[in-house]
């Protein structure tokens, strides 16, 4: 396949690159565009560590080619802040210190972005099954569930699972 222009819209910004369509998204975001949120981790969509939102559904960019999302919104890790503020997500991350390593913590913000776009208050068991798949190397499951909690709106220490909504 020859490179040939392309228009992302990607955080917002209308994007012209020239690769091969089936170029993973991830190498575009990373080496055209210089954004580093999504990171390179598996390559082959295991791991959640190159997760960005695509239609506001979560997708594994490393496994998604760039021509299949030309006209479809593309929001990473660094379209999440709108100026100075963070995203209530990343917030939450950072008042759990929910991140040793960082390298999952892309995966598992962007992850639970999509899961509160479409869920803003899903019970443990939800945000386990949402989560399952992004893959953390440190341990820092517990304070990454708190984190999800939080952001949620919900106590960081899980008191309310079990409780009526």
């Amino acid at each position: 396949m020859t490179p040939a222009p392309l228009t992302l819209s990607v955080n917002g910004q209308e994007h012209r690159v020239t690769a091969r369509a089936d170029a993973p998204l991830l190498y575009i975001l990373r080496n055209d565009l210089g954004l580093n949120g999504p990171k390179y981790g598996c390559g082959q969509g295991e791991c959640g560590a190159c997760m960005v939102t695509i239609d506001g559904k979560a997708a594994r960019s490393c496994s998604v080619p760039a021509g299949a999302i030309t006209g479809r919104p593309v929001v990473t890790l660094e379209g999440l802040a709108q100026g100075d503020a963070l995203h209530a997500v990343q917030q939450a991350f950072i008042d759990e210190q929910a991140a040793q390593c960082g390298y999952c913590i892309n995966g598992m913000i962007m992850t639970t972005v999509a899961l509160l776009a479409r869920n803003p208050r899903p019970d443990d068991a939800t945000i386990r099954q949402a989560l399952a798949h992004n893959l953390c190397r440190c341990g820092t499951h517990i304070e990454i569930l708190r984190a999800v909690r939080r952001a949620a709106g919900r106590p960081a220490d899980g008191s309310d699972e079990g409780a009526p909504a």
